[in-house]
């Protein structure tokens, strides 16, 4: 059985001025398990088809970044690995993350997406152009998201919100012919 993301009635006008999208960490990249070892060390999973789906978003020149109110060191790690040029951890204020974001960028509210699953989200959600859940997303988040996936956070979810966007705003093709390319070269 197939399922499909929810999406607001006026999802393809919203997603069509996207160019950047600004992810929360645990529970939207992650699984939302925050695991240590016995030496302390936090441990994370993060899917490897979200990531595939941040590489084209920011080959297609949009633009991808980090805000969590935890800092993880592995975070860093999964951003460099990606090549998100953005990271901004450790910081439960989220709006003044994200204006900082926005004044980093030059971008706008309104080319804004934001991907949240919990509470501490929720304020992000009403300033956004685009707010988006996993399918475990909080029900507040959820009700609030102009997108929620067809998967769970870290499983999945940001791949699922990426692709939308791209399909919605005709690059998705161009990922798909890039990875085909890298057959004959």
């Amino acid at each position: 059985m197939t399922h499909h993301p929810k999406t607001s009635d006026d999802f393809i006008t919203r997603a069509n001025r996207i160019k950047l999208i600004v992810l929360d960490v645990d529970g939207v990249m992650t699984d939302g398990v925050i695991a240590f070892d016995d030496n302390g060390h936090e441990h994370k999973h993060f899917h490897v088809r979200d990531g595939s789906a941040i590489a084209g978003w920011l080959r297609s020149g949009r633009l991808i970044a980090i805000l969590s109110g935890r800092y993880a060191r592995c975070v860093e790690h999964r951003a460099k690995d990606l090549k998100i040029p953005i990271v901004i951890q450790g910081n439960p204020r989220k709006i003044n993350g994200l204006l900082g974001i926005l004044q980093q960028t030059g971008l706008s509210l309104d080319q804004t997406c934001f991907m949240g699953d919990d509470l501490p989200d929720l304020p992000l959600f009403h300033m956004v152009g685009l707010a988006a859940s996993p399918a475990d997303g909080v029900e507040e988040i959820q009700a609030k998201a102009h997108f929620v996936s067809q998967n769970r956070g870290g499983h999945g979810a940001v791949h699922d919100l990426v692709s939308h966007l791209m399909k919605t705003q005709g690059i998705w093709s161009d990922h798909v012919q890039w990875y085909e390319s890298q057959e004959h070269s």
